[in-house]
């Protein structure tokens, strides 16, 4: 009689353990451990079972409640979200550290002690009291409780966790989105890096280093300007454009910087847009003046430290040296990313979503919907008018009459 192969035993979620049969009425049961405590590591406890398949998947099940147990009871709040940052996500080297600083700070707060099996959202609520109350803002109220919640759905998923203990928790609540800039403001920014750049012009002399580099940095903030008020890219992405993205009109944005590190763009994939003929034409202008001075072939990056651009800027560089021009505009509350939000806020004004998802590279167009439902134009206005005749119309008068007193057909008779 030929002897049966072993068979693992259905597909079951990532952390509930395995079971296969060796031979017939002997089971190998297999169910993880809690990750060592300094390296982090797990193990598998495996376990032999002689009898049927039921009492195989009885064993596993009996040995997984015990092992979840046991990790909530040796596990603090602080170490979870030790193991949380030490595993392997799928972040940006940007998101890594910022986790890291807001899990700092919760690994100095009290509710650090605590064990996750005993965590509550009366206990969690009782800590943003205490935060506001030391005076964090609701961005950083906000990011903690992103960050706890996080650890905990990453412990529940790797079965670290029996359950989670703050499923159905509502967020303490969003930071207001970023206002955008007026289109007077944004017209002063560029007219005051169009001002620096002819200062910058009226100033250089051929063969002083000095002049010409101060000439090189305005025309880069110029254009700085205009990219970042015509496609609403990130200042990471900004940073990381080379000269060879833009063809003719056509510009494709398929790296960012992140934390000092090139990565893609947030959304994880390259996009392309089309870029306005102005915007365009500067950038091939700029390209040929930067190629004629320095007498060669240029190098990769658009926004550069060096004539032959070599080199890249940072994304903070860049930050920076819009602020001068911000300074010199008059706008002091300008940034970068609020000229993101005035590409946008255009766009979803005219209701054009999917171009807004498109042009600022989100994932989906919920998330633009979600940022940007603010700006959505109001699409009522007949209902309101229809809402005020009925309200307002004479004693006496019909709906029909009102009806067609306003230029409307006849309505049904009322009953």
């Amino acid at each position: 009689m030929t002897q049966s192969p072993p068979a693992a035993v259905g597909s079951r979620r990532r952390g509930s353990g395995t079971q296969r049969q060796r031979r017939p009425g002997v089971w190998e049961v297999r169910v993880p451990t809690a990750p060592d405590p300094v390296t982090g590591r797990r193990r598998q406890l495996s376990v032999t079972v002689h009898g049927t398949e039921a009492d195989a998947d009885a064993r596993r099940v009996l040995l997984l409640t015990a092992e979840r147990g046991a990790r909530s009871a040796s596990l603090t709040v602080g170490r979870l979200l030790e193991l949380w940052l030490e595993a392997d996500h799928p972040w940006k080297p940007a998101t890594l550290v910022s986790h890291r600083s807001v899990a700092r700070a919760l690994r100095a707060d009290p509710i650090a002690e605590v064990p996750p099996a005993r965590l509550t959202p009366a206990l969690v609520r009782a800590a943003i009291t205490r935060w506001t109350a030391t005076g964090a803002t609701l961005s950083v109220v906000g990011g903690r409780f992103r960050v706890l919640r996080s650890a905990l759905s990453w412990a529940w998923d790797e079965r670290i966790l029996p359950e989670h203990p703050l499923r159905g928790m509502r967020s303490p609540g969003r930071v207001p989105p970023r206002r955008p800039l007026p289109d007077q403001a944004v017209r002063a920014l560029i007219a005051s890096a169009e001002t620096r750049v002819l200062e910058a012009h009226a100033n250089h002399h051929p063969g002083d280093t000095g002049s010409a580099g101060r000439l090189h940095r305005a025309e880069q903030d110029l254009l700085l300007v205009r990219l970042a008020a015509d496609t609403g890219a990130r200042r990471g992405e900004l940073a990381a454009l080379r000269l060879t993205d833009l063809d003719g009109r056509v510009l494709t944005i398929e790296r960012a910087l992140s934390a000092g590190q090139l990565t893609t763009p947030k959304s994880g994939r390259p996009r392309t847009l089309t870029v306005g003929c102005s915007t365009a034409e500067l950038w091939h202008h700029l390209e040929r003046q930067w190629s004629a001075r320095a007498g060669a072939p240029l190098g990769p990056w658009l926004f550069s430290p060096d004539l032959a651009h070599q080199h890249r800027l940072g994304a903070e560089v860049l930050g920076h040296r819009f602020a001068h021009v911000r300074d010199a505009a008059g706008v002091p509350d300008a940034t970068l990313h609020r000229l993101r939000h005035s590409v946008a806020t255009f766009l979803v004004a005219r209701g054009e979503i999917l171009a807004a998802q498109a042009r600022l590279g989100h994932a989906d167009a919920a998330t633009t919907l979600r940022e940007y439902a603010h700006a959505l134009p109001l699409t009522d206005g007949a209902v309101a008018d229809a809402i005020d005749r009925h309200l307002h119309r004479p004693p006496g008068q019909s709906r029909a009459a009102t009806e067609q007193d306003a230029g409307g057909e006849a309505a049904t008779p009322e009953l």
